[in-house]
């Protein structure tokens, strides 16, 4: 009988012992099922800066809004709406961003960082603006020329315009023959305000020379391999 108790108190002790270290391992699944929950907060918070980026145009849109300014110059040189000076100003500004954006894709193995792709954007907005001054003010080029060097002039300009709209003429060459433009114009200008509004026998055959070297440009610059 007493074998028989001392038994059972035995039992009942081992039981005791036992107790907590069952409770603590029936609570372990429970504290792990917790890491993956803290774990996939992890991929939230790591795209969470990109709403600070949805603003900054992808290369693409880059890329688009180039080709469009570049059409709103040739439309603008089309109808008068831009000088040949302010095309020649434009020109060249689009030139040194295209420039520059080539520069740091070299810089970043053909890629543009996010700080790159927000330079340049806001270098194009800029741009975007001043198209838009130089379309809207005063000055305005000769739509309607009535003269044969006004006509050969608004002639060159629809060419340099055609092929700044088709690709055919980069930024550069555009910029170029725009300033060689810009600059006889402005020869045409002195040499009637010299002259009572009117050019004299030599001073036509010298600007219509000017115009041929700078027809010659023209088709060169639009069927050379380069493209825009």
């Amino acid at each position: 009988m007493r074998n028989r108790f001392e038994v059972t108190l035995l039992s009942a002790a081992l039981a005791a012992f036992l107790l907590p270290a069952t409770a603590q391992n029936s609570t372990a699944p429970a504290q792990n099922s917790t890491a993956p929950a803290q774990n996939s907060s992890t991929p939230a918070q790591a795209t969470s800066p990109s709403t600070g980026q949805s603003k900054t145009e992808t290369g693409d849109q880059l890329r688009w809004r180039q080709e469009h300014q570049q059409d709103r110059i040739s439309q603008g040189i089309k109808d008068g709406q831009l000088t040949g000076s302010e095309a020649a100003g434009l020109e060249t500004k689009e030139s040194d961003i295209s420039k520059e954006e080539k520069a740091m894709r070299n810089a970043d193995g053909g890629h543009l960082t996010t700080a790159d792709r927000q330079a340049i954007q806001q270098q194009q907005n800029q741009l975007s603006n001043q198209i838009y001054k130089d379309k809207h003010n005063a000055a305005v080029g000769n739509p309607d020329p009535k003269t044969e060097v006004d006509k050969r002039v608004e002639n060159q300009q629809d060419r340099i315009g055609q092929g700044i709209q088709s690709g055919q003429l980069t930024t550069g060459e555009a910029a170029n023959l725009e300033n060689k433009e810009a600059g006889l114009n402005q020869e045409i200008r002195k040499d009637r305000a010299a002259n009572g509004g009117k050019l004299t026998a030599q001073e036509r055959a010298q600007v219509n020379r000017q115009q041929n070297h700078l027809s010659k440009q023209i088709y060169k610059d639009k069927h050379n391999h380069q493209k825009r």
